[in-house]
């Protein structure tokens, strides 16, 4: 469950804030109050694939309030509405490699049965994986650009099988059939070699090399101890495998592998794990991000000096990804932090001209009213050192104290960041004060940290959380008395864990579509997630042995005659992974208290929120529950 994070509601961690702390800049600025519409207002952008020419690019946006495709000309003019879908979500793929026809994929009302569709240059649209119960994903363009390739479980719900798909009669052939429950991870350019991984535990996988020539499948990373291997990308040589791992090692690295001899080289490495790694169309570059303190760092490499290339800098934020263009002389970065949403910049390489092409606050919102995260550490139950990430209203001091909410993000194994949420930047912006948490178990810290909440959810992970009350406590600021707890997905499953387990921690709940049985969640994982089961049962406990009285007592359902706090519940009717009944009934049990209890059922929703309505009604909510119950009425 750690590697297929549920929601992951972002925000990260560092220093110390002293006690009473505020920004001398912000004092005398008068900080103004803004609604939910006006937060949700801001503009959401993804993606960015170069069309043939680069002239233009393909997003996604919510700019309707739901997610269309867009493009952007690379020139900086407008915004330009492709699609007007009003009902589902379609996200943007790619362009074509030779012409301006498209590829997007959408599912049904947040069911996650993703299908990939053709989006002509005459607007219309074919569903090209028009299987009804079948999940087909994206794997990327071919090297000849005659084709694309995909991964479906439309033969086998459990598994998915790797299709290649001709652009000219839209054909599909499968060119891998997955009959052991293998993950396909990269393609080699010339078709030969597919690099695939195994799941063993959440801390362990294998990885193999199949020749799709001979059909030979070659272990490749045998080893000791726990490790994960992640395949990024072949060459253009296709002699070497390019794939990160923390064989060894606390923080994942990157390795060249060479498939004919079996040699391995450390080809880059940091004190933090490395995200992701790919080399540009020619190889003139190669793009490397690392996790590094709850942030991404972006690193180009020239390739033929070994140079890293100067980036530009941005005030106020940080670069996330960078996506370099086929012909090399264009580059599309990403710019985003904690008080700004993620926007989109074009870098020249021969001009270095940076031109802005998105600005996605609301300009109704002044950027100096909001609140930059700050990267902090507290000390936990047994001495052990917690990162979170923490955000203080403006007007919070000693003589005005604010109440507060520890923020858990999903997974479990995601982790708080130093990202744009406007949430949490609406909270804080009505006087409430935020420490997302990074218990152990989140990613970004390493691998022994990582797996420190392995079987025993809501014991040692509730606990950090716990203890970063007194992270708040002291800084001087907070009303002690008031502080709640909230989270998304593995975030909602702690909030309810807190209020059946330790009712007396917190003032409120906030559970936003949280596991509460976990006995029923883990038997009715969808059947696409069969090669990932094991590992999920190896760190939560397996529900068809004997773990599963383990997990009953974990499950806040059974112990719901326990709440006696304030409780706001957020749910999608179409939700996959946390059923709507993990809701309804947890809902329905601590009514019988006589505990307040809010409910928002969401029949258009899955898992997470895409539409604006919803989130503004449902984010709406939450505030007017927290002004009612935790803040005094205000």
């Amino acid at each position: 469950m750690k590697k297929l994070i549920f929601i992951i509601l972002s925000i990260v961690i560092v220093s110390c804030v002293q006690q009473g702390e505020k920004s001398k800049d912000k004092k005398s600025h008068q900080v103004a109050k803004y609604s939910i519409e006006q937060f949700y207002k801001n503009l959401e952008i993804y993606g960015g694939s170069f069309s043939f020419d680069e002239s233009k690019l393909l997003v996604t946006s919510n700019k309707t309030g739901i997610f269309n495709l867009f493009e952007i000309p690379v020139d900086g003019s407008d915004l330009k509405q492709l699609t007007n879908s009003e009902k589902e979500s379609l996200f943007a793929i790619s362009y074509f490699p030779e012409d301006d026809r498209m590829l997007y994929s959408a599912n049904k009302g947040g069911n996650e049965i993703d299908h990939i569709y053709l989006y002509k240059e005459d607007e219309t649209a074919v569903d090209l994986t028009p299987w009804e119960e079948a999940k087909s994903n994206f794997y990327g363009w071919a090297r000849d650009k005659k084709s694309f390739f995909f991964v479906s479980n439309k033969r086998n719900p459990q598994f998915f099988d790797l299709y290649e798909m001709d652009i000219e009669t839209f054909t599909p052939q499968m060119i891998y059939q997955n009959d052991e429950g293998l993950d396909v991870s990269v393609i080699s350019k010339d078709k030969k070699h597919f690099a695939l991984t195994r799941s063993i535990t959440t801390n362990n996988n294998e990885m193999y090399l199949y020749n799709r020539e001979t059909k030979d499948l070659m272990h490749i990373s045998e080893h000791e101890g726990d490790a994960n291997y992640n395949p990024q990308f072949f060459d253009l040589s296709n002699n070497f495998l390019f794939y990160l791992t923390n064989e060894g090692n606390e923080f994942e690295y990157l390795v060249k592998y060479n498939v004919e001899t079996g040699d391995k080289e450390k080809v880059w490495d940091a004190s933090w794990d490395i995200w992701y790694a790919y080399n540009s169309y020619n190889e003139k570059y190669r793009v490397i991000g690392v996790n590094e303190n709850a942030k991404t760092v972006v690193h180009v490499v020239d390739l033929a000096t070994g140079d890293n290339i100067s980036l530009p800098e941005f005030e106020d934020g940080d670069i996330k990804s960078a996506r370099i263009s086929r012909s090399e002389n264009l580059m599309l970065l990403t710019v985003g932090g904690s008080t700004s949403p993620n926007n989109k910049f074009i870098y020249n390489f021969e001009t270095k001209e940076l031109k802005q092409l998105t600005n996605t606050l609301n300009p109704e919102i002044n950027s100096e009213d909001l609140v930059a995260g700050k990267v902090v550490h507290y000390k936990s139950f047994d001495g052990l050192d917690i990162p979170a990430v923490y955000y203080q209203p403006h007007n919070a001091s000693i003589e005005n104290k604010v109440p507060a909410l520890v923020w858990v993000h999903g997974g479990p194994g995601g982790q708080a960041r130093l990202s744009y949420f406007a949430l949490i930047q609406y909270l804080v912006n009505h006087n409430y004060a935020i420490l997302a948490v990074n218990n152990r178990g989140s990613s970004g810290y390493g691998k022994t940290f990582y797996k420190m909440d392995d079987r025993a959810h809501g014991d040692v992970d509730l606990k950090d959380c716990i203890y970063g009350k007194n992270f708040l406590i002291e800084t001087g600021v907070i009303e002690k008395d008031n502080i709640g707890i909230i989270g998304g997905s593995y975030g909602g499953y702690m909030t309810m864990a807190a209020l059946t387990f330790t009712p007396d921690e917190f003032t409120v709940g906030v559970n936003i579509f949280g596991v509460t049985n976990w006995l029923r969640t883990l038997n009715s994982i969808p059947p696409y997630w069969e090669s990932f089961r094991e590992a999920l049962y190896a760190e939560m406990g397996d529900p068809t042995t004997e773990d599963s009285v383990m997990l009953y007592n974990t499950s806040p359902l059974f112990f719901a005659d326990k709440v006696t706090k304030p409780l706001i519940v957020l749910q999608g009717a179409n939700d996959p992974r946390v059923l709507q009944a993990e809701s309804d009934e947890m809902v329905e049990a601590v009514r019988k208290n006589g505990v307040p209890v809010e409910y928002i059922l969401f029949e258009d929703e899955g898992h997470g929120f895409v539409k604006k309505e919803n989130e503004i009604e449902g984010y709406g909510k939450i505030r007017e529950f927290l002004d009612k119950y935790l803040n005094g009425g205000s």
